[in-house]
């Protein structure tokens, strides 16, 4: 807390330009490792621009794949996941799922859509993500694809029940910020650990990367939250209903934080989801959140000195000027507003989401807020709870023990406490489970 105290956690997009064409890199990272899975190694080579061709012999790449395999088993599946920018080059992970485990790779395209690097991606041997006690891989089954909208290609996985016809699914919704499609945070992995959950209980899921990770440059001028959360989760709805085995009629919506934030609008375009789940979701205009944070944040650094609490206001006057309504000609839709464009947040602003949810008749609406979250309070259930508590169709459950990350903990704390592999907590994905069975 030394320089700035503005913590406005999770809600800043990178606006780095990325003109390449993501599909086309996406397509050629898929189709490189396609043949070195087929062992066509003369071909894969030829992705390689002159360059890499000198240093990299045809006979150097086959030795390299060999040497994975001996190691890892067979490759069992390879999806590029995410891109971004490192200079004048495009790097793209692929995501390797193999026999004995996992690596992932990082492949790297100049302009002309050549391999100009390939890397073997850094383990996460320390503090790296463990798989939940209650994630019994005997009784469910995933599937890599990609959700395909206009313009857009967004990895995603299909998790399903083992024997078990007829199933709910449902979809997972992100928070703020770019974000891929488990939702990671640190060593912990939320949307992967409750999809494992339930699929375990019968219950199928949908979860994909997040426009802003993969899309980055569309996030360099004015946007809203269409183009940010809406436009995909709607999509993502209508493809679980192609889901084989789904029940068309049980399909349910998982929002966390800003999804959650989102889910009575997305549910107010999808009058036939069955359910919605706002989980940690904020009652509040996000300027209220951002400045409860930092004084948040503010009272666990005990630097109350007069330069310090300067710092505070100061942030406080920044954050402020987020809760704009409209544009003007002084404030144009892509100025620029703690990282956000002003569009942004005038479409925010002119949301009420408890407002929205509380007009709903269907679907049916749960909302879990856990007592140990320092980016979203027990002010905000409290909010929700008094709109929706006596509504018929709502149910509200406040878990003392659990952070924002929906696992339990001692403490608030802060985001260091994200390091630390905690899975989701089963006491949730049981009675989410519960829920959706109508139980």
């Amino acid at each position: 807390m030394k320089k700035s105290i503005l913590f406005v956690i999770a809600l800043l997009f990178t606006t780095t330009t990325f003109s390449q064409n993501v599909i086309q890199l996406f397509n050629g990272a898929n189709d490189f490792f396609k043949l070195l899975q087929e062992e066509k190694f003369a071909d894969a080579h030829a992705y390689f621009d002159d360059n890499m061709k000198s240093k990299v012999t045809e006979d150097n790449l086959k030795k390299l794949w060999t040497d994975i395999a001996v190691k890892l088993g067979k490759a069992e599946s390879l999806d590029a996941i995410q891109s971004k920018v490192q200079g004048e080059f495009f790097a793209v992970t692929v995501a390797g799922k193999f026999a004995n485990g996992d690596q992932n790779f990082i492949v790297g395209f100049n302009k002309a859509q050549k391999i100009v690097g390939l890397f073997l991606a850094p383990s996460q041997a320390a503090k790296a993500y463990v798989k939940p006690v209650y994630a019994d891989t005997n009784l469910y089954q995933e599937k890599s694809t990609y959700l395909t909208t206009s313009g857009h290609q967004l990895a995603a996985v299909i998790t399903t029940p083992k024997n078990v016809k007829n199933f709910p699914v449902v979809v997972f919704v992100h928070g703020s910020g770019p974000g891929d499609m488990d939702e990671t945070a640190g060593a912990n992995k939320p949307f992967k650990d409750i999809a494992a959950g339930l699929a375990a209980k019968g219950i199928g899921s949908l979860r994909y990367v997040k426009r802003t990770l993969v899309y980055p440059n569309e996030f360099a001028k004015a946007f809203t939250v269409k183009e940010e959360v809406l436009d995909d989760a709607i999509a993502a709805i209508a493809m679980a209903k192609t889901i084989s085995g789904a029940d068309l009629k049980n399909i349910y919506l998982f929002g966390h934080s800003l999804g959650g934030m989102l889910a009575p609008r997305i549910a107010s375009s999808s009058p036939d989801l069955a359910g919605i789940i706002l989980a940690a979701a904020p009652a509040r205009k996000l300027t209220d959140i951002a400045i409860e944070q930092n004084k948040y944040m503010f009272g666990l650094s005990k630097d109350t000195t007069e330069a310090n609490k300067k710092r505070l206001a100061d942030a406080i006057t920044e954050i402020e000027k987020s809760r704009i309504s409209q544009l003007g000609t002084t404030i144009k839709p892509d100025s620029s507003i703690l990282g956000l464009p002003a569009s942004y947040w005038v479409d925010l602003n002119s949301y009420d989401q408890v407002a929205t949810a509380k007009k709903l008749s269907k679907p049916k609406i749960w909302v879990v807020q856990g007592g140990n979250d320092f980016q979203v309070s027990k002010t905000d259930f409290d909010l929700w709870n008094a709109a929706l508590g006596k509504k018929k169709n709502a149910r509200l459950k406040f878990y003392p023990e659990l952070n924002h990350l929906l696992s339990v903990q001692t403490e608030k704390g802060t985001m260091a406490q994200y390091q630390t592999p905690v899975s989701v907590s089963e006491t949730l994905i049981n009675d989410v489970a519960l829920w959706i069975k109508g139980k």
